[in-house]
């Protein structure tokens, strides 16, 4: 069968990349240059801590590709893999402004201000960054913005058309992403004003990921796989191993790099991104094996993840043991989410909400009760009810945002490829690749 083409949307993103490649090259942009010394083993760390970060979207494309059917691996992992290039052109034109900008009432930076990186340059900011060059600053805040897109896939993996998906993640990146940032890390936004923690991403990327995820599957529906109730068993398990390691590897960047200076805070979010996930590793194998099943490989990749996802939030702010509880408990309950999940209807194809948004909860909630300064622990309850407060406020936010965010795709083109391609396989029917050998025709 031949496979009908549509040079329409192909056509419209090739002629907006030349604009911008034009109106980039002729922007008469101001970049200040440095005239202070810096630190320079702060560079060199946060140089690395940003390559790392940047590590991981290659890391979660293996991880996400080792879970689905052969026919989509490819498919799949591109998807991750091509935020690094969609996300970076729209972090250098509009994103980094949105995101960091001059506050506009506490909820969105204003998109003059560094546009197409105005004013982005290697002189440190008064404000942000502090100590930095001001470029690294945003270099390395963008490998956090790349990530978070990418995490959705998981949830609609296996059925979704790749160009619909690149339109969805520059409407998501642009809409949902920059405005939590601002609210969460710009000392203007509303969410940082009222004291909430977010050491490194657990509200801005892991909550707002999970939540978009819920809604896609919502959105885009049952595959057919899950509406005939067959049991998906072809795993590759080697490339979920390299994904967690590549993803537990860059994540000391993740956490440590939020210090943004290699000092002991840095030391600090380290040693507790550690113990996290090998205390949240060995607690998922543990309780399957308490109920019966038997200690997997994907188990303790999944609960590793998890743990790394609740002690985002916490990092910098909680002790040694308190990290061991959060990554313990948010795998107990994301282990029970996903049971649950798999009774329902949801087709969260690779179960990012029951991860990452639950873990992600339990992290936010966690980092308001054992936080060393203004936790529940030191008998204040403020920073707890300010943390519920911004959870159901994120919550609704991301997942009403993305939900409505979708349907406009859905708008624009279709969302769901046809169902004879997805019996086809996605690699086939949208790339023309496959892991298959090629049989003679």
């Amino acid at each position: 069968m031949a496979l009908k083409k549509n040079p329409n949307y192909p056509l419209i993103a090739f002629v907006l990349l030349l604009f911008l490649s034009l109106l980039a090259a002729f922007y008469p942009a101001v970049h200040p240059t440095n005239d202070t010394e810096f630190d320079t083993g702060n560079m060199a760390f946060m140089l690395s801590a940003s390559g790392l970060v940047l590590l991981m979207t290659p890391g979660l494309s293996f991880f996400y590709g080792g879970m689905v059917h052969p026919k989509n691996i490819i498919s799949t992992m591109l998807q991750a893999f091509i935020a690094l290039g969609v996300v970076s052109i729209l972090w250098y034109v509009v994103g980094f402004s949105l995101a960091f900008g001059d506050d506009m009432g506490g909820f969105i930076g204003d998109p003059r201000s560094f546009f197409m990186f105005n004013n982005v340059g290697t002189a440190a900011h008064p404000t942000l960054g502090s100590g930095l060059p001001f470029v690294l600053f945003a270099s390395f805040q963008l490998k956090f913005a790349i990530i978070t897109p990418a995490l959705i896939i998981g949830a609609f993996a296996e059925r979704i058309k790749f160009w619909s998906y690149l339109v969805f993640i520059c409407l998501f990146t642009i809409l949902i992403y920059c405005p939590l940032a601002h609210w969460a890390w710009h000392p203007e936004g509303f969410l940082f004003k009222w004291g909430v923690l977010d050491f490194a991403g657990g509200t801005v990327v892991h909550i707002s990921a999970g939540c978009a995820a819920l809604a896609g599957a919502l959105v885009l529906g049952r595959r057919q796989a899950h509406l005939n109730n067959e049991n998906h068993t072809i795993i590759n398990t080697p490339y979920v191993i390299l994904g967690t390691g590549l993803l537990w590897f860059g994540w000391f960047g993740f956490n440590a790099g939020s210090a943004l200076a290699a000092n002991s805070l840095a030391v600090l979010a380290f040693v507790n991104t550690n113990l996290a996930s090998a205390a949240a590793m060995l607690s998922w194998i543990m309780l399957d094996a308490a109920r019966g099943k038997k200690p997997t490989a994907l188990g303790a990749c999944i609960g590793a993840v998890v743990g790394l996802v609740a002690i985002t939030p916490a990092a910098g702010y909680v002790d040694y043991g308190p990290s061991i509880f959060i990554g313990f408990i948010a795998s107990v309950i994301s282990n029970y989410a996903v049971h649950w999940k798999s009774k329902s209807d949801i087709d969260d194809t690779l179960d990012v909400f029951p991860c990452h948004g639950i873990g992600g909860i339990v992290g936010m909630i966690a980092t308001a009760i054992f936080a060393k300064n203004g936790g529940v622990i030191t008998g204040s309850y403020d920073l707890l009810m300010y943390h519920l407060l911004g959870l159901v406020i994120v919550f609704a936010f991301t997942f009403i945002g993305s939900y409505l965010l979708l349907k406009f795709t859905q708008v624009l083109m279709p969302l769901r490829v046809h169902p004879e391609h997805e019996w086809m396989g996605l690699d086939v029917s949208q790339h023309l690749e496959s892991v298959y050998e090629k049989e003679d025709s």
